[in-house]
């Protein structure tokens, strides 16, 4: 079965860590850039950061950066999202995507335009 399954989501409180997981199955994943994006209810998808296949080059949306961290184990066909210093304004689903192609962060991300695409983890940060 073609699959991405994210993990790792819950409540923490603000100044808080969490790390989420996207695991990937049936797909060419060593191959494919990976991308975390995230959505609050009644807003647009918007992207987080991203990876390509080979792990060297990385991106974050600037709300995040210096706070989140993308990492990937191609062995264990898995990526990562370690977040640090959670904020209330994180507070989202989170969905873990991958396709071939690098996707331009300057149009706001479309679901249904990637390959793969996972059920999304809550992630809240409340205090």
């Amino acid at each position: 079965e073609v699959q991405l399954v994210e993990s790792g989501g819950g409540l923490v409180q603000p100044g808080g860590s969490l790390r989420l997981s996207c695991a990937a199955s049936g797909l060419p994943f060593s191959s494919l850039w990976t991308y975390w994006v995230r959505q609050v209810p009644g807003k647009r998808l918007e992207w987080v950061s991203y990876i390509n296949s080979g792990g060297s080059s990385t991106y974050y949306v600037g709300s995040v950066r210096g706070r989140f961290t993308i990492s990937r184990d191609n062995y264990k066909n898995t990526a990562y999202l370690e977040m640090n210093n959670l904020k209330p304004e994180d507070t989202a689903m989170y969905y873990c995507a991958a396709d071939w192609r690098r996707f331009a962060v300057s149009r706001p991300p479309d679901a249904a335009a990637f390959n793969y695409w996972g059920q999304g983890t809550q992630v809240t940060v409340s205090s």
